[in-house]
């Protein structure tokens, strides 16, 4: 397999065929599920995941998962949690929640998802929109602020939300996630405005996954990040993926990567990369 990293600024303008859509700001969005669970949903770039046991009043030692991202001033975040006996209903579910985050929601309207109930909240600021649903198995929030309800991005994040299997989504896990700087008020300069710019020092290489080796599935992955001031990979975003989990294998081959920082001015500043994973098979 033939790894390529040229390092050259990335254009922004740039839309990921998986979630077919484009926000206000000309994000790229992408599809994202974790494994073992039914939701689907979309993000702006790689959110990060967590998780870990928990106990409340009416659940012991159940699994809650937690995954979050941060894009121009607005978060997103989606809570998938076990819904262990005694089973809580979604009004039971809701009222867990705000203990936890005391909101002050605004109930706007109940809605069905695939066949799954559930009951649309927004934020009394307007600045934002939840939406709960619950199952048998399963708990889910869904919230997005930081932004007005009908704004793109808003109405992206829910829009894309699904309980049905879809082909092209890419699988979150521990491993496969990206830290983010918030790109509403980092400097994150342009390679031409650096004094240096970044420096590689290590590009591990992805691997094949036996899937799409048994697929003869061929291409490039194709990645835009920042490569931070601290020396991490942050906001991973994917422009062009493959299927088999190897968009997921050129992830976590980027956040991998060790690297000298660009500097301006004597300090070392963040810089936008874009990286090229081609796989081939010989």
């Amino acid at each position: 397999m033939k790894l390529k990293i040229p390092l050259f600024l990335c254009t922004l303008i740039l839309i990921v065929p998986a979630a077919q859509s484009q926000t206000s700001a000309n994000s790229p969005w992408a599809l994202y599920k974790v494994k073992g669970e039914r939701l689907m949903i979309a993000f702006p770039a790689v959110p990060t995941m967590r998780t870990f046991k928990e106990t409340t009043q009416s659940q012991k030692n159940r699994r809650r998962r937690f995954l979050r991202c941060s894009m121009s001033g607005v978060i997103y975040s989606v809570q998938l949690i076990e819904n262990i006996k005694p089973r809580l209903t979604l009004e039971k579910f809701f009222q867990e929640q705000s203990t936890l985050s005391p909101d002050n929601l605004t109930f706007e309207r109940d809605v069905t998802l695939d066949g799954i109930a559930g009951k649309a909240f927004v934020y009394p600021d307007g600045k934002g929109a939840v939406q709960f649903f619950a199952t048998d198995e399963r708990l889910y929030e869904v919230r997005a602020y930081g932004a007005p309800v009908d704004d793109p991005r808003v109405k992206s994040f829910f829009h894309y939300l699904s309980f049905k299997k879809q082909e092209g989504a890419i699988e979150v896990s521990e491993k496969v996630q990206a830290d983010s700087i918030d790109t509403s008020t980092a400097t994150i300069i342009k390679g031409k405005d650096a004094d240096t710019k970044a420096r590689l020092i290590s590009k591990p290489e992805p691997t094949y996954t036996g899937k799409a080796k048994s697929e003869q599935i061929t291409g490039t992955v194709i990645l835009k990040c920042v490569f931070a001031s601290d020396g991490t990979v942050t906001n991973i975003r994917v422009i062009q993926g493959l299927p088999g989990g190897l968009t997921e294998k050129a992830i976590e081959a980027a956040r991998q990567i060790k690297f000298i920082p660009a500097t301006k001015d004597g300090k070392n500043v963040s810089m936008w990369m874009q990286l090229e994973y081609n796989f081939n098979l010989y």
